[in-house]
């Protein structure tokens, strides 16, 4: 996986690309904690619960069916976060999704889970130049900082180059 913190990079950057304003700061809140939970099952860990079980890491927390209850979640609860059933729901979905779409980048780990309960298959993208991210104490090691420098390079840098270059074109069609 990415670093925990890697994962808030995708709501940050859109939030940064959008209009001002257009996120409640409360809704960008919750979008961030939405692309960290799918990680909650690491817990599976101190549960005995094995890596490759559904229940176990990068399995159905990191499912399009965990990304939709997100979603539905926050829709429920968009008036707490300054939003829209709509808005909220679009929003915390993206954010959510965007943790095993990380994660399948990466280049270790067993795959993610992004069709379960329909399929127990584990899921790479073809493409997997992001390192993984060591667990626990680990990540506190020279392999932890190469992590931080990869996700800067594959991760952060595009992002915000992305917004960057997004904010220049909307200047100047103005």
């Amino acid at each position: 996986m990415p670093s925990i913190i890697t994962h808030a990079a995708v709501p940050l950057a859109l939030y940064a690309a959008a209009e001002h304003g257009r996120i409640p700061p409360r809704l960008l809140v919750a979008g961030v904690v939405a692309s960290m939970l799918p990680d909650i099952d690491v817990l599976s860990f101190a549960l005995h619960i094995p890596y490759e079980s559904a229940f176990g890491h990068r399995g159905a927390t990191h499912s399009l069916l965990f990304a939709v209850l997100v979603a539905v979640i926050g829709a429920l609860f968009s008036g707490r976060l300054s939003s829209n059933r709509w808005q909220a729901a679009a929003w915390l979905f993206v954010c959510a999704i965007s943790h095993p779409l990380l994660d399948a980048m990466t280049s270790g780990g067993l795959g993610v889970a992004i069709a379960w309960p329909w399929s127990d298959v584990r899921w790479f993208a073809p493409w997997r130049p992001i390192l993984v991210s060591p667990i626990g104490a680990g990540f506190f090691s020279a392999r932890g900082m190469a992590t931080l420098v990869s996700e800067l390079h594959w991760v952060w840098l595009p992002l915000f180059g992305g917004v960057a270059l997004w904010k220049l074109i909307n200047r100047s069609g103005r």
